[in-house]
């Protein structure tokens, strides 16, 4: 290569602002991977394509390099602050050294832009943007020419709106192309099509969205479309750009990303992919075209040389194509998927009259549309969503916030025991010491997911966070609307969650199954420390306090209603209220009428310092009874009921006359209000004529307000309640106090374990029950077996029994089954908040789903009136991965056949509940196809068969709970892989076996779901990357319909 060493000299020596980049680098050349010399420091010059290599700024240029026919290799790696320079001639490369991380990386730039190749790019960009710029000069040379005041104004963006139905997609469309040119005349094409924005107001563009790869041919019918959510800022001013790609090696780049990024560049030649054409459209033009299509011609960078042809089509969910399918079955044989466009938009995730409730429940929704052929060769488009749910934290801040009321109750009810021996206070300091590090922990707790913005769902990558345990781990809506030719639509929705499973504490020692049964076996033989009781019976303490605290109140109110009532001396508000001051106090003293509550007094003034046992006359049987003595706790009270004994010695039947006390007073307020009413009636009877009932009552009735009369009575019936919630509290309260004492501190542990596994399954249940409720509010058979049975939810688990998953497992299979003990109840909602509200304590949830005013109106007459609605939770789970096989082969399956079998018992009972409440047409329409009770034998004859990975059972299981109308749940570690092979799975066979899908089509459908569907949407959600995280190894033992399309799996974390 000729040069003057003279004019070269003189472009080293020039000032510093003539170069395009200059400083100080290290470097050396290199002979393979050996460095010839150490590198030395020098003062690099770039200017266009030399590097003038010096040994300080002013020195005189020691070496000249030519940046052509080379290429850059950077180090990716963070501490990496080296590039090399490699020549196709042979020489040795260059090693540069920079002094840090962003320099280097700003001399790759620079030297990776110097060459001639590197200014061609930046030529072609230039060109194209020219293009978009003279496609936008008429509008604004227009604009030169108005009146400043209409600048003004056009400063606003006032466009052109498309014309749409509420909360449908703003503009969908398919594309195809035709006619492509090839770079050479043998290449088979494998093309797609990248969409592009360009904003009106804003003239940037913007990267949308992308096709599917279409492999060979160049009459590309693109299977993917485009779709614009509600939101998105689109009007007919906006130009959308089509461009399209050749990929040259569709391993680089399998799976498209169609995100929202600048355009700035082109492809990087490492994606194997060369750019063949481009055009541009008016939004308008294809909304106002006549045929609702546009044909467009796809020319080269420079505009010049015409390479095809691609055809725009806008689409309308809903309506049929016109034609059967055999005009493009043959063209779309060697395609790889079926139709799909995407979008953003809750369209079809709800009706327009239940929206604004369901939208204060799912988030950020995400939509795929499909078209595949029916077996009689008709088009049937399904719509694909997927949408995560505010719940998945509304749920578990609510339940911990009254895990901390519950608690710091129990903490005051444990400090009002009173006086007791140092034995029994040691235990209770020792207990309310730990019980309050738990209290300080569930607050700080609360208090960070306080803090929680941004996304309202928690990715599979933060499971182990300890301020996220309670947060189901990936909760979404998964949901399938199907538009077939001659079949009513139809949804199908899944709730895919995370196991419930308590991932930071950890499952070294197992799950929540196996920790509940050995800490139950361990506190049996921990009672020369402490009283046993059951767990039966400590869940009945727990009952009683709970019966107190919520009935106390409500009787104390009612009879300031009573005595109301009476002052205005109105007969029929005085009969209402007396009715339900009755009624609250039978249940009040129902509560207490249980042996725990005597045992539990007798136990508890034994442990009173220096206790005297008086022995009964008559024993009443071999079980030690009584109750503890209060002294002159109420003196007034004591001699006005002159029922309560009053001794230093414990007598066990004095609980008896106390809790009689409270049906005593009762009557006695009967008989009066019964008394005053009659009197009010007779007007003409003596007044002094007399009420054997009322007699016992001793007091005078010689006329006088109702009021005066009432109230002695009234307040008599309060002070023989507050006498038995005194004893009944502290008695419980000492037998919640054994409970704690025996265990600690890992019954503390164990509450929370559960507490937290409980927190997520509750919040996957809560927003299943919303979504189906909102689902079949126009199905009166539905609700009629919603509140005559109860609501069947199926859990589908796909863990293994092998190491961590079998504590998973165990966590899960507990954590449902304490969902049997969660009611729901649906309340008209007030305000526009519709977030459900959680009440009650642990194993005892009322959930109360609020609904709009007109939505509340097509609720049967129960469930208007709050009739409680029962669960029905089962779980069957079957293992898929390769540790599954580890367990089956080497390990144990006990754990999974024993929940699938109790599971089928419980499913069966909710069967035989089912038919003998409900009549038979309330079933779904497909339920001729296949008998329930076939497919619960099937299902019993699969269980019993104990077959290797036998998904068989729950297809069945899946299958069963749709035709019960009950809710779907698909769980695995994550809900983000296994769950997306399973849910896909089952929405092609729902495809198959109820909407006469096309069995030629069944895998290239699955795998369109699987590549181009939510799931994989989801996959990127939780952990930034296209890729199910499998390998081939791992496949190779999953079941055949479990495994993912080549190229859309491989490392990734999880």
């Amino acid at each position: 290569m000729r040069f003057n060493a003279k004019d070269l000299a003189l472009l080293a020596r020039r000032p510093s602002g003539c170069f395009d980049k200059e400083g100080k680098l290290k470097i050396c050349r290199v002979v393979g991977d050996e460095k010839l010399i150490e590198p030395r420091e020098r003062w690099c010059r770039l200017k266009g394509n030399l590097l003038f290599l010096m040994k300080n700024k002013s020195s005189e240029a020691s070496e000249v390099v030519i940046l052509e026919r080379c290429w850059i290799v950077e180090f990716r790696n963070k501490t990496d602050v080296s590039i090399v320079l490699k020549f196709q001639s042979g020489e040795p490369d260059l090693y540069l050294e920079a002094a840090s991380k962003p320099d280097c990386e700003s001399w790759a730039v620079a030297l990776g832009e110097a060459n001639s190749e590197g200014l061609q790019n930046k030529i072609q960009q230039l060109r194209r943007l020219i293009m978009e710029i003279k496609e936008e000069r008429s509008s604004d040379e227009a604009r030169q020419f108005l009146p400043s005041s209409q600048v003004d104004s056009l400063g606003e963006p006032q466009f052109t709106s498309i014309q749409r139905i509420a909360n449908e997609p703003k503009l969908e469309f398919s594309l195809a192309c035709k006619d492509l040119v090839a770079a050479t005349r043998d290449r088979k094409l494998n093309t797609f099509i990248q969409v592009s924005v360009v904003h009106p107001a804003e003239h940037i563009l913007t990267r949308y969205s992308s096709t599917e790869i279409v492999e060979g041919t160049r009459d590309p019918l693109f299977l993917t479309g485009v779709t614009f959510p509600p939101e998105y800022p689109i009007y007919e001013e906006t130009k959308i750009k089509l461009t399209v790609y050749d990929v040259k090696d569709k391993s680089q780049d399998t799976v498209p990303h169609p995100v929202s990024l600048p355009d700035h560049k082109d492809p990087r030649a490492d994606d194997g992919r060369s750019f063949l054409g481009c055009t541009t459209f008016r939004v308008g033009d294809l909304v106002k075209s006549k045929e609702q299509q546009l044909t467009l011609t796809l020319r080269t960078s420079d505009g010049g040389k015409t390479v095809g042809t691609i055809e725009v089509n806008l689409v309308k969910m809903g309506e049929l194509e016109d034609g059967e399918t055999d005009h493009i079955t043959t063209d779309a044989q060697d395609q790889k998927c079926a139709l799909v466009r995407e979008c953003t938009a809750s369209e079809g995730i709800s009706g327009k009259d239940n929206l604004p409730s369901l939208n204060a429940v799912l988030k950020n929704p995400i939509c795929k549309l499909y078209r595949f052929p029916t077996s009689d060769n008709k088009w049937m488009r399904i719509r694909e969503q997927m949408a995560e749910t505010t719940l998945s934290f509304h749920v578990p801040k609510e339940l911990i916030n009254l895990h901390i009321k519950e608690d710091m109750r129990r903490n005051q009810e444990l400090k009002d025991l009173g006086e007791l021996a140092p034995h029994w206070d040691n235990m209770r300091k020792s207990v309310i010491a730990h019980c309050d590090q738990m209290l300080s922990m569930y607050q700080d707790t609360l208090a960070e997911l306080g803090k929680h913005t941004g996304s309202s769902f928690k990715s599979s990558c933060s499971k182990g966070e300890k301020t996220l345990e309670f947060i189901p781990i990936n909760l979404h809506l998964q949901r399938m609307h199907v538009h077939s030719p001659r079949l009513k639509d139809a949804l199908y929705d899944v709730i895919t969650v995370g196991a419930p499973a308590a991932h930071y504490q950890g499952f070294k020692n197992g799950g929540l199954r196996k920790l509940l049964s050995k800490f139950e076996a361990e506190r049996r033989n921990t009672g020369y420390q402490c009283i046993y009781y059951s767990p039966e019976n400590t869940a009945k303490a727990k009952e009683v306090l709970s019966n107190i605290n919520h009935l106390q109140p409500l009787i104390s109110s009612h009879a300031d209603l009573l005595l109301n009532s009476a002052s205005q001396h109105s007969p029929d508000s005085l009969k209402n209220s007396l009715k339900m001051l009755s009624e609250k106090t039978e249940l009040f003293v129902h509560a207490f009428k249980d042996q725990l509550v005597r045992s539990a007094l007798l136990a508890l003034y034994t442990a009173r310092p220096g206790c005297v046992l008086k022995k009964p006359a008559v024993p009443r049987n071999s079980e030690e009874e009584g109750g503890d003595l209060q002294h002159q706790d109420h003196p007034s009270q004591i001699k006005r009921q002159d029922s309560i004994p009053h001794h230093s010695e414990y007598d066990e039947e004095e609980w008896d006359r106390v809790w009689a006390n409270v049906g005593k007073s009762l009557n006695c307020v009967i008989a009066m209000v019964d008394r005053l009413l009659e009197k009010d009636n007779i007007s003409n009877v003596k007044e002094g004529e007399n009420d054997p009932s009322a007699a016992d009552c001793k007091v005078l009735h010689t006329g006088g307000d109702w009021y005066e009369q009432l109230y002695p009575l009234v307040i008599t019936l309060k002070d023989c309640m507050g006498e038995v919630v005194t004893r009944a509290k502290q008695s419980m309260a000492f037998v919640l106090l054994q409970e704690l004492a025996c265990g600690l501190p890992q019954c503390l542990m164990l509450t929370l374990r559960r507490d937290i596994v409980f927190s997520q399954a509750l919040a996957g249940l809560v927003c299943g029950f919303i979504i189906k409720l909102h689902t079949g509010l126009h199905d009166q058979g539905f609700l009629q077996q919603l509140h005559t049975v109860g609501l069947l939810v199926q859990y589908e688990g796909l863990l293994s029994t092998y190491s961590e998953e079998a504590g998973m497992l165990e966590d899960m299979a507990v954590g449902i089954s304490d969902l049997q003990k969660v009611m729901f109840k649906v309340i008209e909602a007030k305000s526009e908040d519709f977030l459900p509200i959680i009440t009650g304590r642990r194993e005892h949830y009322v959930i109360e789903v609020q609904l709009p005013a007109k939505m509340f109106e097509l609720l049967p007459q129960e469930i208007k009136e709050g009739k409680l609605l029962r669960m029905y939770p089962v779980l069957f789970n079957v293992g898929i991965n390769e540790q599954q096989t580890l367990a089956e082969r080497f390990g144990d399956t006990t754990l999974q056949e024993n929940i699938n079998q109790e599971n089928l018992e419980l499913l069966k009972e909710y069967y035989k509940l089912f038919t003998e409440k409900m009549p038979p047409d309330c079933l779904p329409h497909f339920q001729e196809q296949n008998d329930l009770k076939g497919l619960l034998e099937n299902l019993h004859q699969n269980i019993q068969a104990k077959k290797r990975k036998n998904v068989e059972i729950m297809w069945l299981a899946a299958t069963i709970c749709r035709k019960l109308n009950g809710v779907r749940f698909t769980c695995c570690k994550s809900a983000k892989d296994r769950t997306s092979m399973s849910v896909t799975l089952e929405q092609c066979s729902i495809l198959r076996d109820e909407h006469q899908l096309h069995k030629d089509f069944f895998i290239r459908a699955l795998d369109c779901m699987r590549r181009e569907g939510c799931r994989i949407e989801n996959v990127l959600k939780n952990v930034k990357c296209r890729k199910y995280a499998f390998n081939m190894i791992q496949l190779m033992a999953f079941p055949k319909y479990y495994r993912p399309p080549e190229g859309t799996y491989g490392k990734a974390d999880t």
